[in-house]
């Protein structure tokens, strides 16, 4: 058992002066070449024009989705004011077509017609169903 232990011992010492001893090295480095500086510059300088060119490229597409989304919205409005045009027409044609079927076909043609000769002798009946277009 402790020959076990002294060779962790061991083994963790041997870490430790590799790591010191890496630490030194690293310490000891002068800094940057004039090479290590201008390829440093090379990397910003193509840094910078490719993030123009993603926001160059960024704008257009936000200008094309700002045009999509007014033509989507335009032609959402279209299709709704033809909707409600239509549907105001085609009740007012039906309306239409009602009272004249009723009038053709229904009671209410009789009714109407025995009213006008009423009115013949009562001018009471004949102002009434002038006001309402009947006479």
């Amino acid at each position: 058992m402790r020959k076990k232990s002294w060779s962790m011992v061991f083994l963790l010492l041997f870490c430790m002066y590799l790591t010191a001893f890496g630490f030194t090295a690293l310490a000891q480095q002068q800094g940057f070449t004039p090479k290590d500086r201008e390829r440093l510059i090379s990397v910003e300088t193509t840094l910078n024009v490719f993030m123009k060119q993603v926001d160059k490229r960024f704008e257009q597409m936000m200008n094309f989705l700002w045009i999509l989304t007014t033509v989507f919205t335009t032609l959402i409005g279209i299709v709704i004011g033809f909707a409600y045009w239509d549907r105001r027409t085609i009740v007012k044609k039906a309306k239409d077509e009602a009272i004249e079927e009723i009038e053709k076909e229904g009671k209410l043609k009789d009714v109407i017609r025995a009213l006008r000769t009423l009115a013949m002798e009562d001018k009471k009946v004949a102002d009434v169903l002038r006001n309402f277009g009947l006479f």
